[in-house]
């Protein structure tokens, strides 16, 4: 019997008779609902940071739940784990004096800012500032905002137009945003968007140089700089955020996934205090804007013993040795015949990008390349051009590192030998 359950990014003709039913899991390890068990390579869709089956954050729920489970923000409400999150938020960002606005998750939390973008340029007087600059290649959820921003067509293909007033810079060109910056006229821009690394387009760590350049173009041309780090916050790069680890002082930083690990569903938007300044100590009107589910009591329970296990197990730390063992394990698959070279290098974040030509001559690749993936015990998904995504837990171990690397070696040569067949 077909499934009654639409999935997101699938083809439901071939899905709706053929899931995979997880059912448990346990550090860096999953299980199927025959009792199968999988090395869980990307950490589920990135966050699952501390690993799974943390008990301590179950009993952490369950305790709110009795005693609290959730009651909205609005107006002057708040509780005390929304009070403890956002200050220690506010203590672990990359923007000394920082403030948050609670999402619901990753997508929420770009569409967020990039309102408060726009409404930021209003109220201190430049209202044609509207236009937003993303980058090729770039993920930045699919809400309306990003969905309008994507740098993969097919995201945004077919929708017509929805967010107006946006423009593409090419990914790692600094001299791309010059020419754009240029051509639309700096006084009409509100914002650049950018992904530290880019994540769904592909994991590109930036070029050398390139971040710390466009954020000095975004500061001397009054751009707001915008670091979307849903993907690299909370440990992801070997630092509590890739804003902190490049020094880019953003003016608004987007996060979501491992501000939870997963484990409820969460997102923030840290301000700089110049940002926050006309609402909380200016002349500017209320804000008309928030969620149902901002700040959450039990999901920002979830999140503040989340930041409790990163900190006690020196987790970021561990995303550091992890930018090292999957160097050393996966860098070696750059020999392999399927394979054109595997990017790593940035903590715990790691792509092993395929060949134009097998791509070319197999448009079915990606599919055959999870199907061996699983059949060598291995969860993860081919990304946008055609590279695997590796981004585990940063609890998995240098033999489970070992152990991925031989598994996806053995699922690259079974696709090789299917391919000459």
């Amino acid at each position: 019997m077909a499934s009654k359950f639409w999935h997101p990014f699938a083809d439901m003709r071939v899905v709706a008779h053929n899931e995979l039913v997880l059912t448990r899991g346990e550090g860096s390890w999953v299980w199927d609902e025959a009792g199968r068990r999988y090395l869980d390579a990307s950490a589920s869709l990135w966050y699952c940071n501390i690993g799974h089956g943390r008990a301590e954050i179950a009993e952490a729920v369950a305790d709110q739940i009795r005693k609290l489970e959730a009651y909205h923000t609005f107006g002057d409400f708040t509780t005390p784990p929304v009070i403890e999150l956002t200050d220690r938020l506010a203590q672990i960002a990359p923007i000394q004096g920082s403030v948050s606005f609670l999402t619901s998750g990753g997508s929420d939390s770009v569409d967020t800012a990039i309102k408060l973008a726009r409404l930021y340029h209003t109220v201190t007087g430049n209202p044609d500032r509207t236009f937003i600059l993303s980058r090729s290649r770039a993920y930045h959820g699919m809400h309306t905002a990003g969905t309008s921003l994507a740098g993969i067509a097919p995201n945004h293909d077919g929708y017509g137009r929805l967010l107006t007033d946006t423009a593409l810079v090419e990914w790692d060109s600094f001299n791309s945003l010059l020419d754009v910056i240029e051509g639309i006229g700096a006084e009409r821009i509100a914002a650049f968007i950018c992904e530290p690394i880019i994540g769904a387009g592909g994991i590109f760590p930036p070029p050398p140089g390139y971040l710390e350049k466009v954020r000095s173009i975004c500061r001397d041309t009054g751009i707001l700089f915008i670091a979307d780090e849903v993907i690299t916050g909370f440990g992801r790069t070997g630092a509590w955020f890739a804003s902190g680890r490049w020094n880019l002082e953003p003016d608004l930083m987007t996060t979501a996934k491992g501000i939870t690990s997963g484990y409820l569903p969460l997102g923030a938007v840290i301000a700089a205090p110049h940002i926050a300044e006309p609402w909380f100590e200016g002349e500017a009107p209320m804000w008309r804007h928030g969620y149902t589910y901002s700040g959450h009591t039990t999901a920002v329970a979830a999140a503040n013993v989340n930041l409790d296990i990163i900190q006690r197990e020196n987790l970021i730390a561990e995303a550091d040795r992890l930018e090292t063992e999957l160097a050393t394990e996966l860098g070696p698959l750059a020999d392999h015949d399927l394979v054109e070279e595997v990017r790593c290098g940035v903590g715990a974040l790691t792509a092993v990008q395929l060949t134009a030509e097998a791509s070319a001559r197999n448009p079915n690749l990606p599919v055959l390349i999870g199907a061996m993936l699983r059949q060598h015990g291995i969860l993860s998904r081919v990304l946008f051009g055609n590279s695997i995504q590796v981004s585990p837990p940063f609890v998995m171990t240098g033999e489970e590192v070992k152990e991925l690397s031989d598994r996806l070696r053995a699922a690259l040569d079974e696709t090789a030998a299917r391919l000459a067949g």
